[in-house]
C-alpha cells in the first residue's frame, strides 16, 4: 500500500490519500447524468470519456485529508437532497463526492490524479449507469452490475466496521459540513441535463 497525493489543477488545494491499493479501494466508471452535469457545471468536460463516463476511485473518508487550500473547498449540490460534490473553487477541480457522513464513502475523479497515481488503484472493475451514456452504452454498464454493487457494499461496510468513517475530510463528527455549499437552481440543472446522455439530438 502507498500514499497518493491529490491536488487541484492550479495547485492551491493539496491533500493525501493514504493506504492505496486495489485491495483497499475501488474504481468504477459512472455514466450517470448527475456526474456528467457536474463536470459540465465546472467546465471540466476533460474529465469525461467519450461516452460521458467519470472514472471514479472510491476511498474511505479517514484515508483522505487536505493540508493546504482549505479556504477554497466548497460543495456543489445538483438538488437540495443531492450528493455533496466537493470542489476546489479556485480552479473548479472536483475533490470528492459524498453522501451524508454516516455513509463512509468518498468518490474521487481519477482524472485529477496523475497517471502513476491512478495505476495504484488498479484498472476500473466496470461501468455503472450506462443507460445515461452518450452513444452506445459500454458493455456491462446497464442493468444491475451485481459484482460492482457487491464489491462497493463490502468496501463501505468494511470501512464502517473498521472505523474508517472518521476523521472525515468534509464533515465534523456532529454531522455539520466543514465547508460552504451551493445548491444550483432548477433552471441551471435542466440546462446542464441537455448536455448529458443519452446523446442530445
Amino acid at each position: 500500500m502507498v500514499d497518493v497525493e491529490i491536488s487541484c489543477k492550479c495547485g492551491s488545494v493539496h491533500g493525501t490519500i493514504r493506504g492505496v491499493s486495489p485491495e483497499t479501494t475501488n474504481r468504477v466508471v459512472c455514466y450517470c447524468d448527475d456526474c456528467q452535469a457536474y463536470a459540465h457545471h465546472l467546465g471540466r468536460e476533460d474529465l469525461l470519456d467519450a461516452h460521458g463516463g467519470s472514472d471514479i476511485v472510491q476511498v474511505a473518508p479517514a484515508d483522505l485529508s487536505f493540508d493546504r487550500g482549505l479556504e477554497h473547498i466548497a460543495a456543489v449540490r445538483l438538488s437540495p437532497k443531492g450528493a455533496f460534490r466537493w470542489t476546489a473553487t479556485c480552479c473548479n477541480t472536483p475533490l470528492g463526492n459524498t453522501a451524508k457522513p454516516s455513509i463512509p464513502f468518498v468518490g474521487i475523479a481519477a482524472g485529477v490524479l496523475d497517471e502513476a497515481s491512478r495505476a495504484r488503484f488498479g484498472p476500473p472493475i466496470g461501468g455503472i449507469m450506462g443507460k445515461f451514456a452518450i452513444g452506445e452504452p459500454p458493455p456491462g454498464s446497464t442493468g444491475l452490475p451485481a459484482r460492482i454493487i457487491a464489491r462497493s457494499a463490502r468496501r463501505v461496510l468494511g470501512w464502517k466496521l473498521g472505523r474508517k468513517s472518521w476523521p472525515h475530510p468534509f464533515f465534523e463528527r456532529s454531522g455539520e459540513r466543514r465547508y460552504p455549499e451551493r445548491v444550483i437552481s432548477k433552471d441551471e440543472r435542466e440546462r446542464l441535463r441537455s448536455l448529458c446522455g443519452p446523446k442530445p439530438a
